[in-house]
């Protein structure tokens, strides 16, 4: 298995973003990329930190669940970012990073990707990665995000897949749904790139500026979904997002329900919308 090429990595980072680079990390292997980051001294605020590996042996997701793949066939990527000040609504930057990574795929040509609440990216109704943020408080209202998102590249017929995903009826990768598989390397640097503009424009304008556009890929729209939440279970039909980025479940007897903190344990098919 190939290591990936750091210089080719920052060759695809957008100049503005380059330069506000502390570092990029690229590892062959390592257990976790966001568990690195964590550890790791954080960047001073609008700097990004960056760790990269194809091959994760304990990559974590939602709730204690575990992101694992065949070794070389994704990629997984971690950034981390410091805010001057705690943002508003900080448990909606997940979402917004979803809209980074729908970006940065679409420059790859990665059509017809949609998002799950609140963090997985789904393509032809599969699992195609998953994001996943952690929060470091620091002192005088200083916050440190470490985002990690995993993307499955190039399965090869292995379907080595872990991560708790009931809704999930199989799961995707690039090779799949791209006329040209993007190089890891391009598909690093797009994702740093993105996800910088990101953390920069959801620190001054918060979640509400782009609550529409995120309704345009959500993917459990129309769908009957169940999830479980802290106290129990709702179930019902995707309604959309707020502008706070709760999800909204009609629930026809009990009206639209708000859902902040949740996992998706079924989703059905599409109705007509």
């Amino acid at each position: 298995m190939s290591s990936l090429d750091v210089k080719l990595i920052r060759g695809s980072v957008q100049d503005p973003v380059r330069e506000r680079l502390t570092f990029i990390e690229v590892f062959s292997e390592i257990d976790s990329t966001n568990s690195y980051l964590m550890q790791a001294p954080a960047p001073e605020p609008g700097r990004l930190s960056v760790a990269v590996t194809s091959n994760q042996t304990a990559g974590r997701g939602r709730h204690g669940n575990t992101w694992q793949s065949p070794p070389g066939s994704g990629l997984c990527l971690s950034a981390a970012y410091t805010f001057t000040q705690q943002p508003e609504n900080l448990p909606a930057l997940t979402l917004a990073l979803g809209l980074a990574a729908i970006d940065a795929l679409k420059e790859l040509g990665a059509g017809g990707v949609e998002l799950k609440w609140p963090n997985d990216l789904v393509a032809l109704d599969g699992k195609l990665g998953g994001i996943l943020t952690e929060v470091q408080q620091r002192s005088g209202g200083v916050v440190t995000v470490v985002t990690g998102i995993g993307v499955n590249v190039d399965l090869q017929g292995e379907l080595d897949f872990t991560v708790g995903s009931d809704w999930a009826q199989q799961v995707v990768d690039l090779k799949r749904i791209c006329d040209v598989q993007p190089g890891r390397e391009e598909l690093a640097g797009r994702l740093t790139t993105h996800l910088l503009w990101a953390f920069v424009n959801f620190e001054t304008s918060g979640f509400a500026s782009i609550a529409d556009r995120w309704s345009q890929y959500d993917w459990l729209l129309g769908r009957d979904i169940t999830i479980d939440t802290a106290n129990q279970q709702v179930r019902g039909v995707g309604a959309g997002i707020g502008d706070d980025g709760a999800l909204l479940v009609d629930t026809r007897d009990a009206g639209v329900r708000r859902v902040t903190s949740g996992s998706i344990v079924m989703a059905g098919s599409r109705g007509e919308r």
